[in-house]
């Protein structure tokens, strides 16, 4: 697959050892990769278990695989074998970053712990990415979004609103606990420039979605002792929810005593304007399940359309409510191009969502689209010194197998 030129991101020169899969660990390092890196995605024979979920045009390459796997290249390795484990061994000894959802005890069984590498690459930035953070009784349990999100808090705080648990519609956990892998990883970086040492980070599921979670819903109970219980109220409220409008749905938010004045009026509610309940911020906090049931039936009388016009005319924040497939034709994200239609060399014509960062002298680019399983093993190989013989005999053993752009071995 041939890379597209683009200018230089801002991890440029930075190699990333990629040992994840499904898609907390495949997220984070696509966004390492959106920034330049040179992600090496090192898969079993079998591949990242992505490629085989949700539609496809050809085996082993499904959508959401496509959209959480660009800008890499793929390495297969069947890290069973002795000969596969001391190829890796060699990638981590030149590589800046290594990042495995490994369970220690199985990763010190391969050989690929951080004691194992870090003889030999002092400077290397060795990221596990766990559901329980060492140390605790859930160590080495097995942890995925449903579990994190039952966990953590998030499907009890949803029964507020719904009655009962149930799940956030996104895979929330995955991709907040992604976005946390990065950061760490950029932060432990930083720290290899000052220092020129590398070092070892824990990134677990449980801990950062409850830390994510609670830094609101602490809300009384951050004062010791407490002032009352857990749970952020104006999050908690029934009614707070879109708001029903004469042809569907609209989300509006007032935030100023200014913007709640104006609202009252436009809706020819003048008299809650002067409501004592509603007029200062501290006292619609305290009321703030009564002011929301009224919004509940407060905008039922107009269109979406006349609302939006209105309300964003009195600079009240509002939005309309979207679904999937409305955002592919929203207008704004038109303009700035956040959907990208491109060409993938067997998959044909495939969106991509782009980067939302943007950099003025380093920009974020779609560099490489991804890749067929074991694609590039040949060409990694060989980056690492290994002969054509050296390689056709791993080849041969299973250790590793070499793909095409037509996914065959």
């Amino acid at each position: 697959m041939p890379e597209t030129p683009a200018p230089a991101g801002p991890l440029s020169g930075v190699r990333v050892i990629d040992l994840t899969a499904v898609l907390l660990g495949p997220y984070a390092t696509q966004s390492l990769g959106d920034l330049g890196a040179d992600v090496i995605k090192v898969e079993s024979p079998a591949g990242d278990i992505t490629r085989y979920l949700g539609p496809v045009r050809h085996a082993g390459m499904g959508g959401i695989f496509l959209g959480t796997n660009r800008n890499k290249r793929s390495l297969v390795l069947d890290l069973k074998q002795p000969a596969a484990q001391g190829v890796l061994r060699r990638l981590a000894a030149g590589a800046d970053v290594l990042v495995h959802s490994i369970r220690p005890a199985s990763a010190a069984r391969l050989g690929i712990g951080y004691d194992d590498l870090r003889a030999a690459n002092p400077r290397l930035v060795y990221c596990v990415a766990c559901g329980f953070g060492e140390g605790g009784p859930y160590a080495g349990k097995p942890a995925y979004d449903d579990l994190i999100q039952g966990g953590s808090g998030i499907a009890a705080l949803q029964a507020a609103a719904l009655g009962e648990p149930r799940y956030v519609p996104t895979l929330i956990a995955d991709k907040t606990v992604g976005l946390m892998v990065v950061n760490a990883i950029l932060a432990a970086l930083f720290a290899r420039a000052r220092t020129g040492r590398g070092q070892a980070v824990e990134v677990p599921m449980f801990e950062t979605m409850v830390s994510y979670l609670m830094i609101e819903h602490l809300y009384a109970r951050q004062f010791e002792p407490p002032l009352g219980p857990a749970g952020y109220s104006r999050i908690l409220a029934p009614d707070r929810r879109p708001y029903p409008t004469k042809d569907g749905h609209l989300c509006v938010l007032p935030y100023s005593d200014k913007n709640w004045q104006d609202m009252f009026r436009l809706a020819g509610r003048a008299d809650l304007a002067g409501d004592e309940r509603f007029t200062q911020v501290a006292d619609r906090s305290r009321h703030i399940a009564e002011l929301y049931a009224i919004l509940a039936h407060l905008f039922r009388d107009r269109t979406s359309a006349e609302w939006l016009a209105v309300l964003e005319a009195a600079d009240i924040p509002c939005m309309p409510v979207m679904g999937p497939d409305e955002l592919l034709t929203d207008r704004h994200l038109a303009a700035v191009g956040l959907f990208e239609t491109v060409e993938h060399p067997t998959e044909g014509t495939i969106r991509n969502v782009r980067s939302p960062m943007r950099f003025a002298a380093t920009p974020t680019a779609t560099r490489r689209l991804a890749p067929n399983l074991g694609e590039h093993g040949r060409e990694i190989l060989a980056e690492l010194g290994l002969s054509a013989a050296e390689i056709a005999a791993l080849e041969r053993s299973g250790a590793t197998r070499a793909g095409t752009e037509e996914g065959g071995a």
